[in-house]
């Protein structure tokens, strides 16, 4: 049964989902940064404005700041695919695969303002008297009014694939990656893992948004600067070769040079999904988490939300492409297969590139101490965009209650699984949100453009 069920995920992610996304997220991205006038790159400073603070008044309505949503966001989006699922793409893909994930990234942008823009206009207050956004309340309030109830049956197909996809996405690949690094480098018996981190995660998310967004703002700054700093020290012993290795990544994204099935097309698919499952762009994740802002401008919270994929995809991703790339360690000397797959490839990368200095032990803490926080922060952020998605559904406190203690154990579950199942799981799930919420963000987009043109006449910066 479990053999057939797997069977099936696969030939789904491999004839179905990869097309489907290929078809609908670049184009939604492609439109949305003409149509918006490349607004990722005008109005760049200013997100960084909003972000600093600037803005902040504490009796505007919202549940946490801006920086504290910033964060929240990040920390569900800088996760193991940042570290694995780029291996990945790279491993199967080829370097070229390294610059799809950056295509997703820029264009990730334009999708995050428009769908978190739409959060913040079209959130409502749950009975606790928090704050509740998100794609299913766009398409309730923004889109079923005039549409009816096939808008209100797209909304609750969303919430269900919200709810489905957190133990997914944010769940079983993160704690299923990060007991894979801890057994690799310290020998950490896989359960043991699961149990330390699945008992952290119940014990943050709890304390809903206020405690995860309180939690976020600490951790996502030290654990990007930590990773990034031992990426930079990699990239800094091999300046000489930065060049070819860059060139490498663009020949290859248009040859398919090194993939493992030879052809440009394998190369983007790889790219564009693991690109995807690393900034959520179009996913319609993270406007649940920028829903919660403190705010009266949804237009400021879409300007903040651009930096998550920029941030996420073409920083930190880029710095994992460039160490892995140099490293040369993602083929076999035949050149026709993968020499080590996911999280694996990316510690033996950083133990190679640290290993003139005398290093390559530290190279090896590093990518492990970074994918527990990873994982852990990524589990803690999706645990909320799975509640808000239970609240929508059911309504009441208990039903979120039982499904933060179901969240917790199955990161114990994922913990102990073999890595393919659950990769293969999280890359189906994902289309099961991106197609109603990719459809509703093309519905909403006049929308999307008056109240960016509205607040650009109000506020000129």
């Amino acid at each position: 049964m479990f053999a057939a069920l797997h069977e099936w995920i696969r030939f789904y992610n491999s004839h179905i989902g990869p097309w489907v996304l290929l078809g609908v997220l670049i184009p939604a991205g492609v439109f949305y940064t003409l149509y918006l006038r490349f607004i990722q790159f005008r109005k760049f400073g200013t997100a960084i404005k909003i972000v600093s603070g600037k803005y902040d008044k504490d009796e505007d309505p919202g549940d946490i700041s801006h920086f504290q949503a910033l964060s929240a966001a990040l920390s569900a989006t800088v996760g193991i695919g940042n570290i694995a699922g780029v291996a990945m793409a790279i491993a199967w893909g080829g370097p070229g695969a390294a610059f799809w994930i950056w295509v997703t990234g820029f264009l990730g942008m334009a999708l995050k303002y428009a769908e978190c823009t739409l959060a913040v206009k079209y959130r409502e207050k749950d009975d606790g008297g928090n704050v509740a956004g998100g794609p299913m309340y766009y398409m309730k309030n923004g889109i079923a009014p005039k549409a009816g109830r096939w808008a209100i049956a797209m909304a609750y197909i969303f919430a269900v694939s919200v709810v489905i996809s957190s133990f997914g996405t944010g769940n079983m690949t993160q704690s299923n990656t990060m007991a894979e690094a801890l057994r690799h480098t310290y020998g950490v018996p896989k359960w043991m893992s699961g149990l330390v981190i699945s008992s952290l995660v119940f014990l943050v998310i709890v304390g809903g948004i206020k405690r995860i967004g309180a939690v976020a703002s600490k951790l996502v700054p030290f654990m990007a600067l930590f990773y990034l700093a031992g990426a930079t020290a990699v990239i800094l012993m091999n300046l000489t070769r930065i060049d070819d290795a860059f060139w490498l990544i663009i020949r290859s994204a248009f040859t398919g040079e090194a993939s493992l099935k030879g052809t440009v097309i394998g190369t983007m698919l790889w790219g564009i999904r693991r690109g995807l499952f690393s900034n959520e762009a179009g996913q319609g994740s993270a406007p649940i988490a920028h829903a919660a802002a403190r705010t009266k401008y949804p237009v400021r919270e879409g300007l903040v939300s651009m930096l998550e994929p920029f941030i996420d995809t073409v920083v930190i991703c880029f710095m994992t492409s460039m160490v892995i790339i140099l490293g040369g360690l993602y083929l076999q000397n035949d050149g026709t297969r993968p020499l080590l797959d996911a999280a694996a490839l990316t510690t033996e990368s950083f133990r190679v590139g640290l290993a003139p200095l005398g290093l390559g032990s530290l190279g090896q803490q590093i990518v492990t101490i970074s994918t527990v926080l990873f994982a852990l922060s990524t589990a803690i952020s999706w645990s909320y965009y799975g509640d808000r998605g239970v609240q929508f559904l059911f309504g009441n406190r208990r039903a979120v209650f039982i499904y933060r203690l179901v969240f917790s154990v199955a990161v114990y579950i994922g913990a102990v699984q073999t890595v393919r199942f659950v990769w293969d799981f999280a890359d189906m799930v994902i289309t099961f949100m991106a197609l109603p919420n990719l459809l509703a963000l093309f519905i909403l987009s006049r929308d999307v453009k008056k109240s960016t043109q509205d607040y650009f006449e109000q506020f000129p910066h």
